[in-house]
C-alpha cells in the first residue's frame, strides 16, 4: 500500500494550513531574501532621478506607487518593478522609494533631494524608555487649519473643496497619509476595493467625509480594485472639476461628492 506521508508533510494544496501529519513548518526567512531596514536608510540618494510629487503606499506592496516629476516638470506614475529615467523602482514606503541602476541601490525621500535626512540613522531609545520611534510615524498628525478652512461641508456625503488644497494635499500626501492604512481587501480571488483603517475625524480623510472601516470602491468611476485603474484616477486628480468616491460603509454603498473650485 503506498503512503501519503509526504503528502500529508508538504501539505502542497493550502500554504496556509502548513503541514497535516502534526509536524511543525520552518518559517524563517532565508538570509540571502531577507532586508534590514537600517541597511536601506544608509542608501545614498539617487541622482538625477526627478522629485517626488506623490507617494501611495499600502500593506500589499502591489498596491503602492509613486509620482515623480522628470526634469522637463511632467510627473510619472509607477509601481515597484517599473522604470524611471534609467532607474528601477525595487521598493515604495509611505516618505520614499528606493531604486537600482546598474547594480547600484539608491534612495530618493519625498519633499527632499538632500542626502542628509535619508540617512540619518535612527536613534536607538535610552535605558528604561519607550521606543517610539514606529508609533509617532505612524499616528499622524491633524489635517492644518489653513487646509480645513478651505473645505467646506454641504451635507454628510457633499463638500466644496478650493482647488489650491488639493494641490497642497497632493504635494504632502505622504505626510498626510502616515496615520491611514490602505489595504486591498478580497471577496474569495477577488479584490473588491480598498479599505481605510487608522482615519481619525480630525485628520484629511476625516475632514473629507471618509470613516474609519470605509472601503473605497471607485474614484469617478474608476474601479479602486484594479492598481492600474487606481493609478489612472489619482493621475486626474489634479485636473478634475468634481470627484465622486464611492465607498461601502458598514456594508452599504454610499457616494461622497467633493466640487473642486
Amino acid at each position: 500500500m503506498t503512503s501519503a506521508k509526504d503528502i500529508l508533510a508538504r501539505n502542497p494544496f493550502d500554504s496556509v494550513t502548513g503541514p497535516l501529519d502534526g509536524s511543525s513548518q520552518d518559517l524563517t526567512i532565508p538570509k540571502a531574501v531577507a532586508s534590514n531596514s537600517e541597511d536601506w536608510e544608509q542608501d545614498p540618494e539617487c541622482s538625477s532621478s526627478g522629485k517626488i510629487l506623490l507617494i501611495t503606499a499600502a500593506e500589499d506592496r502591489s498596491w503602492s506607487f509613486v509620482a515623480i516629476a522628470g526634469a522637463d516638470g511632467k510627473s510619472q506614475l509607477r509601481r515597484e518593478g517599473d522604470e524611471i529615467n534609467g532607474h528601477n523602482v525595487v521598493r515604495i514606503d509611505w516618505n520614499r522609494i528606493w531604486m537600482m541602476s546598474g547594480g547600484q541601490r539608491c534612495q530618493l525621500a519625498m519633499g527632499s533631494k538632500t542626502a542628509s535626512a535619508a540617512k540619518a540613522a535612527p536613534t536607538k531609545p535610552a535605558a528604561g524608555e519607550e521606543d517610539t520611534s514606529k508609533t509617532s510615524s505612524r499616528r499622524g498628525k491633524k489635517v492644518p487649519a489653513d487646509i480645513a478652512a478651505k473645505i467646506h461641508k454641504v451635507s454628510d456625503n457633499e463638500f466644496n473643496v478650493e482647488r489650491s488644497v488639493v494641490d497642497q494635499i497632493l504635494e504632502n500626501q505622504a505626510e498626510f497619509m502616515k496615520s491611514a492604512r490602505i489595504v486591498p481587501e478580497k471577496e474569495g480571488d477577488k479584490v473588491v476595493g480598498i479599505r481605510l483603517f487608522g482615519v481619525r475625524q480630525d485628520s484629511l480623510l476625516g475632514t473629507l467625509g471618509l470613516e474609519n472601516g470605509d472601503r473605497l470602491q471607485t474614484i469617478n468611476g474608476f474601479d479602486m480594485a484594479s492598481p492600474e485603474k487606481a493609478l489612472e484616477a489619482y493621475a486626474r486628480l489634479r485636473t478634475a472639476d468634481r470627484l465622486t468616491i464611492t465607498v461601502n460603509r458598514k456594508g452599504k454603498p454610499m457616494n461622497i461628492d467633493f466640487n473642486i473650485k
